[in-house]
């Protein structure tokens, strides 16, 4: 509704406002009436209307009151290039990662606007307070308002300086319906499948762009284990625990080559690095079977392109595998002094592994209490519950291997 409305209104704030008026008209008229056979059609025919309402309220004011107006408002709003980003969502996508905000803002914002996640789930996964968030995402929307950015579908020439910001919304998009950071739900499907139809159509869209290999292949890898992450009740299963002759193979074999397309043109980014990690889970016969070295090397590379704390906590559950967990624990510890991870629950949680494997049974449960009094969503929550309840009632340095932090988080 947002992308078609916007559209109409050359104006993000418009659009919305539009849009809230349409669900406050739909309250009123479908009381009366009944709800139409197509609801989700009559929103968007009525939030369009709106829209055209604006518009021509504006241009009598325009006509009316010339002096008022200043010459850069008079001028028209070019028409969307159609042909440029032909799906309606992707096309807003690209049109919110305008280049004037900054990085943050522009993926805040999209998120927000154009995925439908809550500002509560934005800011988990950039690790930051709600307030924090919703401030950026305030100030994105008055930037663009104070800087006259109109809603403008960005030409085919100026898609290469947006995709690495279309990437990363997509990228966060997926990671935030794979695991949920909030609710009862271990994954929200809705925004599974919406990023990886985003991403489909952004291969169609930008077929020779290798990241955008990448970034499918990582999803369609990361999804094929969908049906297998939690058990009949709903209870988390770490990847050690999982049934792999249940994973999608037709979306593996789908994976594999396009991580080998992204490898063969020879620039090799972030999401193509994350694919192979990926792909070497997906084809490994079990999980202490998967080739750790060469899970490690991809990490290292990785790392080089995208130094990131929590690339740099994946990496450390390769070590444990390839070298142990005495080693992986103290980079883990590393990390933890090094400030940037406080608040996200991964780490206590796979440092509380760690030190089980280690037969630290007591330091063990510290570790889980850290992680369980920062986790919101409840699969996530039983997991480590249970896992704590391990700890302190087990003498033994049981593993519990294959816990990972999310795909992606930033």
């Amino acid at each position: 509704m947002l992308a078609a409305t916007a559209r109409v209104a050359g104006d993000l704030d418009v659009a919305e406002e539009c849009v809230q008026d349409a669900y406050l008209a739909a309250l009123d008229a479908w009381a009366r009436d009944g709800v139409p056979h197509k609801p989700g059609a009559w929103l968007t025919a009525t939030a369009k209307r709106k829209a055209l309402d604006v518009l021509r309220r504006e241009k009598v004011f325009r006509s009316k009151m010339p002096l008022l107006v200043e010459p850069a408002e008079e001028e028209a709003v070019a028409e969307p290039d159609e042909d440029a980003v032909p799906d309606d969502r992707l096309r807003l996508v690209f049109t919110c990662c305008h280049p004037a905000l900054a990085r943050e803002a522009q993926v805040a914002l999209t998120l927000r606007l154009v995925c439908g996640v809550s500002t509560g789930d934005i800011a988990r996964a950039f690790l930051v307070p709600e307030t924090t968030m919703a401030a950026r995402v305030t100030r994105a929307k008055k930037k663009i308002a104070a800087a006259r950015i109109p809603y403008r579908v960005p030409e085919a020439a100026e898609l290469p300086e947006r995709l690495d910001a279309v990437l990363t919304v997509i990228h966060l998009l997926y990671t935030t319906g794979h695991t949920a950071p909030s609710g009862a739900d271990l994954v929200r499907a809705d925004l599974v499948d919406r990023a990886l139809h985003l991403t489909r159509m952004l291969l169609t869209l930008m077929p020779d762009e290798p990241e955008v290999r990448g970034l499918l292949a990582l999803l369609l890898l990361t999804d094929a284990r969908r049906a297998t992450r939690t058990d009949s009740e709903g209870r988390l299963l770490v990847l050690a625990e999982q049934d792999r002759s249940a994973w999608d193979r037709s979306a593996i074999a789908e994976g594999n080559r396009l991580v080998v397309g992204a490898f063969r043109t020879g620039r090799v980014g972030r999401y193509a690095l994350q694919a192979a990690i990926a792909s070497l889970h997906a084809v490994a016969p079990s999980y202490p079977a998967t080739d750790w070295p060469q899970v490690v090397r991809l990490y290292d590379e990785l790392l080089k392109r995208w130094p990131s704390p929590v690339v740099a906590l994946n990496r450390a559950v390769a070590v444990s595998m390839a070298h142990g967990p005495e080693a992986a624990l103290d980079e883990v510890e590393a990390l933890a002094r090094d400030g940037r991870l406080a608040g996200y629950h991964y780490l206590p949680a796979i440092r509380a592994d760690l030190l089980r494997r280690l037969g630290r049974q007591r330091e063990a449960a510290d570790a889980y209490r850290a992680a369980l009094d920062l986790v919101d969503n409840d699969a996530e929550r039983g997991f480590l519950s249970a896992r704590l309840a391990k700890a302190i009632n087990s003498g033994s340095g049981h593993s519990s291997e294959g816990w990972t932090t999310r795909p992606g988080a930033s």
